[in-house]
């Protein structure tokens, strides 16, 4: 009998490459905290609040009556409605429930968007620092990849005219993040109607992630379906897991127009078949909700990061600026270590707190490492207190 030789395809193996161990810290630290040790986590942005009670009893109540059977692809009408008439209200562009597609999760719906709108070797250009989880997706679908470097030294801004330089004859989609994860960056309105306008003068499609659209400090997110003076060539992705504690119900959506959304449908029925229908009835339900519990989530992530800001400052050899969104501080290690990935793997080792490496959201944070504000101000103040005594120990192994 012959050996069995396995065989992959290539979609596999780009998932199964390099960029595989981005979470080896976070993995090790949950290691150690399984044997016992005491580990604060902060490289997760998961958000540390239960989701609301009435979302929950909600729910409850529509399991109680049976909704427990298939779902259309594209969606149940109820949160289709829901979510068209929140776009209608932000945006003079009218959302029609028909331009709404529903996933599991804002990240399986970008994919579903790139699988739509891309072949094997196209281009994309996208921004980073940008999120993690935007790598795999373009592995996995054999993207060509081309990014546009926001620098540190600017606080990562939003750069447009960096992205119009980016793009060249093959390029085929721009894909942007605005609130940015993991800088807390946030684009203008009018940085937003550049490109948009730019982008449909050069037949390109520009895709929007705004899953930290309601995590937003200093001004208001503006979306880019409210800045576009046209609507054509745009894709907005967004969710429910950061702004209602909700990351563990796997519920996001794209929105879009005209023959993109017959195809994103098709898409959705070949392979999620449908997300579960009492948890899309009870995601209307949590966009209707009285918006207290979101403004409530929302400042205590405020007061986190300035609990953050203020400490970092006061580590000599540490630096941050202080984001306008989002869940997380970038916080600059070059003067202390020779990497981010070195100073995370060194404190893990001697303090037990666990951060992210800046490195893998790109070359521009690769002497960064990633703070979340998922966790409440004793757990950071304690987290903050190692990494002070960390940096400033005489027995200090930074790298």
């Amino acid at each position: 009998m012959t050996n069995f030789t396995p065989r992959f395809s290539l979609q596999s193996e780009a998932l199964n490459g390099e960029d595989a161990n981005v979470w080896a810290v976070s993995d090790r630290a949950h290691d150690l905290a399984n044997k016992g040790e005491d580990v604060i986590f902060l490289c997760v942005g998961d958000p540390n609040f239960d989701t609301p009670e009435p979302i929950l009893d909600f729910a409850r109540a529509r399991l109680g009556v049976g909704r427990t059977h298939y779902s259309p692809a594209a969606g149940e009408p109820m949160l289709r409605r829901a979510i068209a008439d929140i776009e209608s209200k932000v945006s003079p562009h009218p959302c029609n429930p028909d331009d709404v597609v529903v996933f599991p999760g804002g990240t399986n719906a970008i994919y579903a968007v790139l699988a739509c709108l891309l072949n094997p070797g196209e281009e994309i250009v996208i921004p980073e620092p940008m999120y993690i989880g935007y790598v795999p997706i373009c592995d996995a679908l054999r993207l060509s990849v081309k990014r546009v470097t926001c620098p540190a030294e600017t606080n990562f801004a939003f750069d447009v005219d960096a992205i119009k330089a980016s793009i060249s004859e093959q390029t085929k989609v721009v894909m942007i993040n605005t609130p940015v994860n993991p800088t807390g960056a946030m684009a203008t309105p009018e940085q937003l109607r550049e490109l948009a306008a730019y982008c449909r003068e050069r037949n390109i499609w520009l895709v929007c992630d705004e899953v930290y659209s309601m995590i937003t400090f200093a001004r208001r997110h503006t979306s880019l379906r409210t800045a576009a003076e046209s609507l054509d060539n745009i894709v907005v992705v967004d969710g429910l897991s950061k702004s209602h504690a909700m990351s563990g119900w796997r519920l996001g959506w794209a929105v879009a127009r005209g023959p993109l959304v017959d195809r994103l449908i098709a898409f959705a029925g070949a392979t999620i078949f449908g997300c579960p229908q009492f948890i899309q009835e009870a995601a209307a339900f949590a966009l209707e909700f009285d918006s207290y519990f979101v403004k409530q989530m929302r400042d205590a992530y405020q007061q986190r990061r300035d609990l953050i800001v203020e400490r970092i400052g006061q580590i000599p050899g540490l630096s941050c600026y202080s984001p306008e969104a989002g869940m997380f501080v970038m916080v600059d290690v070059s003067k202390v270590s020779s990497s981010g990935q070195t100073f995370a793997e060194a404190l893990l080792d001697a303090e037990r707190v666990s951060v992210l490496p800046g490195a893998p959201f790109g070359s521009s944070s690769v002497n960064n490492v990633r703070l979340t504000l998922a966790a409440d101000e004793a757990e950071l103040s304690r987290a903050l207190d190692r990494i002070e005594q960390f940096v400033t120990s005489g027995n200090r192994q930074a790298g």
